[in-house]
């Protein structure tokens, strides 16, 4: 690859449908990295090193903190994740498309950091149907359910951060969507310039 790679972000409210589009879009496409995070809690049952996350000691996270090796993180209870940006531009120097999964609080942090980053937001129908679907998953009480959609509305207020908005009325038109972005992106003027310039000094 000639060009550099490109940072999406994915948000969406809690049952939106957006660990759905991720999956078939890794299907689907190549060259194509998912962010992989580091934290400070410890792995849980089944969990592999790099995969699912880079598990590291408070010692280590505190020294990438104080070198700005982040680009995003959080404390979530006792515990911080955070996206390493070393990590994220050997992927996009390498050519390859970095996809993050981010709340929008992260998305504007990324956005922030790396101004040309596409950002997207997956966006429910109604109320009704994001409780059916968080009702579907069976993993939520109703009163969870409740916060979640509290959550939601909040969330949707930030909409405007955002590059593209898929209304997630039909999964399978949603998904298209979703996958045209990475697409167009991919022979922007930006992505294909090194091509041309190839093509043009043959003739």
């Amino acid at each position: 690859m000639d060009s550099k790679g490109d940072i999406f972000v994915l948000s969406a409210p809690s049952g939106a449908g957006k660990s759905t589009l991720i999956r078939r879009l890794f299907d689907d496409l190549d060259r194509l990295s998912f962010s992989v995070s580091f934290t400070t809690r410890s792995p849980r049952e089944g969990e592999i090193e790099g995969r699912d996350y880079f598990f590291i000691d408070d010692a280590i996270f505190d020294d990438m903190l104080a070198k700005n090796g982040f680009v995003e993180w959080i404390q979530v209870y006792q515990h911080r994740y955070g996206t390493g940006r070393a990590w994220i531009q050997d992927q996009i120097d390498g050519g390859l498309d970095v996809l993050l999964d981010l709340e929008t609080v992260g998305a504007k942090r990324i956005k922030e950091m790396f101004p040309d980053a596409i950002l997207v937001f997956l966006l429910p129908p109604s109320p009704q149907s994001l409780a059916d679907r968080l009702r579907g998953r069976g993993k939520d009480t109703e009163e969870q359910i409740s916060i979640r959609l509290k959550c939601a509305r909040h969330e949707m207020e930030f909409w405007n951060n955002y590059d593209y908005i898929i209304l997630n009325n039909d999964l399978e038109s949603a998904y298209q969507d979703f996958k045209s972005i990475f697409i167009s992106a991919r022979i922007s003027k930006k992505r294909m310039a090194q091509a041309v310039q190839n093509v043009l000094v043959t003739f």
